[in-house]
């Protein structure tokens, strides 16, 4: 078995597994979470009784409290990308006379990433307190059905606001809460909301352009070789015209690091894009994560009633319009101004 057919069953692989995530994260218990859980008690015959409590403390601190090891690991991706790319296809990209702008772009991009990602990670959420809960409980209406007035957080002991949530990885009840992130480290709430869509975006065109650039330099490389006008010998000793396969098996055994990095930024670039769209119809619709988790549950209808079998039927009451909707991402509204339109 060639390397090529390997390398295409790895990646088979990898997007099952990353499907099969997807697919079963947004169950109450995953099947990943199920998985784990058989796994660890079939363990617990063979590893000491110790070893398992500090597992176990290891893994609740690492999956259920605000931790540094996911954004550990998003720093050293991007360094092993840009690393690549800098050493060695900004090097031959030069050498063929790319623009310099365009080599240059995923370098302004990474800058306008990390000023998103400290912004992101560094701002506050909108951290629900006693001094900013009366004014924070009149942005929103209740909608009855996801969030209920008079239901009070047991943890801060304060009447929930709606749209809003106690988080349970830093501890805090956040306005209009959308999701944990651990790669950032922080909430994602009313007040970080811009950050993280634009830090969310400049990474799926920081990859993006990567891969764009990679990808031309390799079919740059195949033109000026004219390997497709060419023909190999197959084991067999019977000659064959080339075909792409055997372009790709070449160039991964010429370029190893560039044809495995642009593997991996092609799968980000895809897997990011899928998330900004989603992201862009919870901006659109004016959802959040949270809400659109929840609402699941639940049908859809144009007004709010019990349908038979006594099963609820949940509309969205927040949406304004897209281009208001977008607004309220970048310029989230006060009571103040909830209080002029009434």
């Amino acid at each position: 078995m060639d390397f090529l057919t390997l390398f295409l069953i790895y990646l088979c692989c990898v997007l099952v597994t990353a499907a099969l995530l997807c697919v079963c994260s947004g169950r109450k218990e995953s099947f990943l979470a199920r998985s784990v859980s058989g796994a660890s008690q079939v363990l617990s015959f063979v590893i000491p009784t110790q070893l398992q409590r500090v597992t176990h403390r290891a893994l609740h601190r690492l999956f259920h409290t605000r931790s540094c090891l996911f954004v550990a690991l998003h720093i050293a991706l991007q360094a092993a990308v840009y690393g690549e790319y800098t050493w060695e296809v900004f090097v031959y990209c030069w050498e063929m006379q790319f623009h310099l702008l365009l080599l240059l772009l995923p370098y302004l991009l990474l800058a306008g990433n990390v000023g998103c990602f400290i912004l992101c990670s560094r701002a506050d959420p909108g951290v629900i307190t006693k001094s900013n809960h009366s004014s924070l409980v009149k942005i929103y209406a209740y909608d009855g059905v996801l969030f209920q007035k008079g239901t009070v957080c047991p943890v801060c002991d304060m009447e929930k606001p709606a749209r809003s949530k106690h988080c349970s990885f830093c501890g805090l009840c956040v306005h209009r809460f959308d999701h944990h992130c651990v790669w950032v480290n922080n909430c994602i709430g009313a007040s970080n909301a811009k950050y993280f869509f634009l830090y969310l975006f400049s990474l799926t065109a920081m990859a993006a352009a990567i891969a764009t650039i990679t990808a031309a330099l390799l079919i740059q490389v195949v033109l000026l070789s004219n390997m497709m006008q060419g023909s190999y010998i197959d084991e067999q000793g019977q000659e064959h015209a080339i075909d792409i396969l055997f372009v790709i098996q070449h160039l991964f055994l010429t370029f190893p690091r560039i044809v495995f990095m642009l593997g991996f930024v092609i799968l980000l670039t895809l897997v990011l894009g899928s998330y900004c769209c989603f992201n862009l119809y919870l901006a659109f619709t004016n959802q959040t994560a949270n809400e659109w988790y929840k609402s699941r549950r639940y049908g859809y209808s144009h007004h709010l009633t019990l349908q038979p079998r006594d099963r609820l039927v949940y509309k969205h009451i927040y949406s304004k319009g897209i281009w208001k909707n977008l607004k309220e991402i970048f310029k989230p509204p006060t009571a103040l101004e909830r209080k002029k339109k009434m």
